[in-house]
Formats: C-alpha cells, structure tokens, sequence
C-alpha cells in the first residue's frame, strides 16, 4: 500500500456510502474482511454481516455530509487515516475518527478499524464512585 492506494480506497468508500444498498461492497472489501465500528464494539465478519451494520447506520444515498481525510501513515499493506466528517448543512453532528485499514493487491480492505469521536464525548470513562 502507499498514499496514494489509501486515498483512492477512502474516495471509493465514501462513494459506496453514498450510493443505494450495498452493492458496491464487494468491490471495497474482500469477502472475509473483518470490520471493527469501534474500539471497543464486536468485530463484524464478511460483507454480509457489514452489509446489515451500513444498512442499520446509513440514513440513504440522500444523507447530507462533508468527508475529509489526511493520511496519518503507511506502513507495508496498513495505513492509518484522520477522518472528519460533518453531518448536515450546516452541520448539526461532526465525527473525528481514526481510520486503521488494511488492503490487499488488488486495493481491497481485509481489515478495517474505526475510532469515532465527536464533540461532548468525555476524554476519559469516569470512575465508580
């Protein structure tokens, strides 16, 4: 992978957000990819089980939002991405998240990792008290 690739697969994934169903799935990922919404979330495997989560996430192909990225860094076949995204116009909900995603030859993610922020989110989990 070099810049290049990634940004190329970041432009086709927004690209595929924006278009109705999912189709154009199997053209971004392979069919075993696995694909982690969150940190934290269970870990989505193959293009059905992210078919249903793009499905549940989506509001349409009509969905109002702004995309940019910066390549954070690549290094062999995983690059690592800043990712903003604005929803809205003019914008009500605003998303910063890191993008881990790993491609094959052919340009296809076989791992993709996401870690979603947004504004109010505390920095840290409170203690129990």
């Amino acid at each position: 992978m070099d810049r290049a690739s990634l940004a190329s697969w970041i432009e086709r994934y927004e690209r595929a957000w924006r278009t109705p169903g999912t189709a154009q799935l199997d053209d971004l990922f392979v069919a075993d990819t696995t694909y982690r919404p969150a940190p934290f979330d269970d870990l989505l495997v193959g293009l059905p089980a992210i078919a249903v989560f793009w499905d549940a996430e989506r509001q349409g192909p009509d969905e109002v939002f702004a995309l940019t990225y910066e390549i954070v860094a690549v290094d062999g076949d995983t690059g690592v991405a800043r990712v903003e995204v604005d929803y809205g116009d003019p914008p009500q909900r605003r998303y910063r998240d890191l993008w881990i995603v790993t491609l094959d030859a052919d340009g296809r993610c076989t791992a993709f990792e996401e870690w979603p922020f947004f504004p109010g989110q505390p920095r840290a989990a409170p203690f129990p008290t």
